[in-house]
């Protein structure tokens, strides 16, 4: 059971030991993502969520309705549909204006792609002049061509003039059609949010990356209704408020930077965004954007429906359009941005160990019960244990293969702490208690673990990791 402990024991981490080959790589060893329809040769861009990938992802999305509904009271949530009524998006844009510009190779690959991405990529800035080509086989692109993002589909039982039905290319006009509803319910008056966790479609030319960009994800949305004058203020309150939460949850400062977008950028309906932008292994990216869109949403709705979408003021009459923070965050995103900052590689006595040292309230896993023998009663000890431990926690019981192979399992899906019962648990009734990033090991009585591992759990944490 011996396993080295302690700061001379473990090598220093290099700057960057992380690619996105090696998270890919692991989260199919230890089923965290697979490719979607794979043993039909997999689907563009779509990823499947296994044991290990689900339970991270929901610790993400639990931590974010903590953040936002739990330790806030002005906030209430929401569940709006996917499908929406077609007026839905050309009430805000959608159907005229969400496209991004298309080429197609006229050579041998007939690839399609962003025409924007290209030019930039090929010419050193967006918008400079010049030719492109084909990055996949060097053809001849055709002229450009607007292409909409979103997802057409029919509803009722046939295909005829209109039963089109789209899926919502973003779950922020979900929120915008039940502001009325969620006023006459929520008792609450700006400022106030309603936030959101739902699926998103968008038929993406170019999607890439893994999971940072996918045709189905999962966004975590905040729709925040002020009083026009106070925009500015909340704007900056909500860039601050976002950062701190991947901060707290251990990703490292200087991987995280707040872009703000310019002029060229902005959306019609936005006076000013910036971007939470984290530094994956292929630059800095966007993570979340938080967006001041004024009081567009709102009016546009209220024109093509016919709904005064309004806050009256009930103390003096007055009445006004809110205007909108909109802190817009992927959850997918979310979850490979944790995975990549948890990611480390050291050597432990002459052996590689890999793992993932992420927070304890995201870890999948929070401890995992292990005998280090399958005989002497141990396996009925250990089992016992568990059994007890995950009625506290998400626990597991591990007894495959050697103990050195089940703490480098459990350290790759990221298992904060590991509880050894061994030849002395019989005599004493104490176990060992292993901690993942320290390696430190004590011995614990087993009457006092559950509330041990309680303590450790609810306990101020940071990243071992450089800074």
């Amino acid at each position: 059971m011996a396993e080295a402990t302690g700061e001379q024991q473990q090598t220093e981490r290099g700057a960057d030991v992380v690619t996105l080959e090696k998270v890919v790589a692991l989260c199919k060893r230890r089923g965290f993502i697979f490719q979607s329809s794979e043993i039909y040769g997999g689907l563009g861009s779509t990823y499947d969520y296994g044991h290990y990938g689900v339970l991270l992802k929901n610790n993400v999305k639990a931590e974010w309705w903590r953040a936002v509904i739990q330790e806030r009271d002005d906030m209430v949530a929401l569940d709006a549909a996917i499908l929406m009524h077609p007026k839905t998006w050309e009430a805000s844009g959608h159907l005229e204006g969400f496209t991004d510009p298309l080429v197609q190779c006229l050579g041998e690959c007939r690839k399609r792609w962003r025409e924007d991405h290209l030019r930039s990529e090929q010419l050193g800035a967006e918008g400079a002049e010049g030719e492109i080509r084909c990055p996949e086989c060097g053809g001849e692109l055709s002229e450009p061509m607007n292409f909409n993002l979103m997802f057409e589909t029919h509803m009722g039982p046939t295909r005829e003039s209109g039963s089109e039905v789209y899926l919502r290319p973003e779950t922020a006009q979900g929120i915008f059609v039940n502001f009325k509803n969620v006023l006459q319910f929520a008792r609450k008056k700006p400022p106030f949010g309603i936030a959101q966790i739902g699926k998103a479609f968008r038929n993406e030319i170019t999607p890439g990356n893994f999971i940072f960009r996918t045709r189905e994800f999962e966004q975590m949305e905040i729709e925040f209704f002020v009083p026009p004058e106070e925009a500015p203020k909340w704007h900056e309150q909500w860039m601050e408020d976002r950062m701190r939460w991947y901060t707290d949850l251990g990703i490292r400062p200087d991987h995280l930077q707040l872009r703000e977008h310019g002029a060229d950028e902005l959306s019609h309906y936005s006076s000013a965004t910036s971007d939470i932008e984290y530094r994956f292994p292929m630059g800095f990216s966007e993570l979340e954007g938080i967006a001041n869109r004024g009081d567009f949403d709102l009016k546009q709705h209220a024109k093509f429906s016919g709904e005064k979408l309004e806050y009256v003021d009930s103390s003096d009459g007055s009445r006004y359009v809110p205007h909108v923070i909109e802190p817009s965050a992927g959850a997918d995103r979310a979850t490979l941005a944790f995975m990549v900052d948890a990611y480390d590689e050291e050597e432990v006595e002459g052996r590689e160990r890999v793992l993932l040292r992420l927070h304890p309230r995201l870890a999948p896993v929070k401890v995992a019960v292990l005998p280090l023998v399958n005989k002497d009663g141990q396996p009925e000890k250990a089992r016992e244990i568990y059994e007890d431990l995950r009625k506290r926690m998400p626990a597991e019981y591990d007894a495959g293969g050697s103990i050195g192979k089940r703490y480098r399992r459990q350290d790759e899906i990221g298992t904060p702490w590991g509880v050894t019962v061994d030849h002395q648990t019989m005599e004493d009734d104490t176990v060992t208690l292993r901690d993942r990033d320290s390696l430190d090991q004590s011995r614990i009585a087993v009457g006092e673990l559950g509330e041990e591992l309680e303590r450790r759990l609810a306990a101020p944490w940071s990243s071992p990791q450089p800074r």
